[in-house]
């Protein structure tokens, strides 16, 4: 993904994130229980972090000038829709099985992070 395709990505993410941060505290608060207002919370702080994140990568992109970078950035939208996505779906529909899932999500931001360093250091 270039740098301007990963600020798109990105800001598009958090556009989303602010908005599903909205329907949890106006829209579900009445709809769904106390726990699984929890885990859409926790889906939306997680996309919003790592939205936070993507752009940081595209910032450093010019820094570092890493595919490693590219890569990272790919790596934390699919951790994005992995993670927060199975939280959402989960959240919505009670649907335990996702649990099984989300945690591949958590192993791509592990490892976009990783990355990150690992570019950091390598430009070093």
């Amino acid at each position: 993904m270039t740098d301007r395709q990963l600020v798109i990505v990105a800001s598009l993410t958090l556009l989303v994130g602010v908005g599903a941060g909205a329907f949890g505290a106006h829209g579900l608060k009445r709809l769904i229980s106390p726990d699984l207002l929890a885990v859409w919370q926790t889906a939306v702080l997680y996309q919003l972090v790592h939205g936070l994140g993507m752009l940081a990568i595209a910032a450093l992109a010019g820094r570092f000038g890493s595919a490693l970078l590219s890569g990272a950035g790919s790596l934390m939208f699919a951790g994005i829709v992995i993670f927060s996505g199975s939280l959402y779906v989960l959240a919505l529909t009670g649907s335990k099985w996702l649990g099984a899932v989300t945690p591949i999500g958590g192993l791509a931001f592990l490892a976009a992070w990783g990355m990150v360093a690992l570019a950091a250091y390598r430009a070093a």
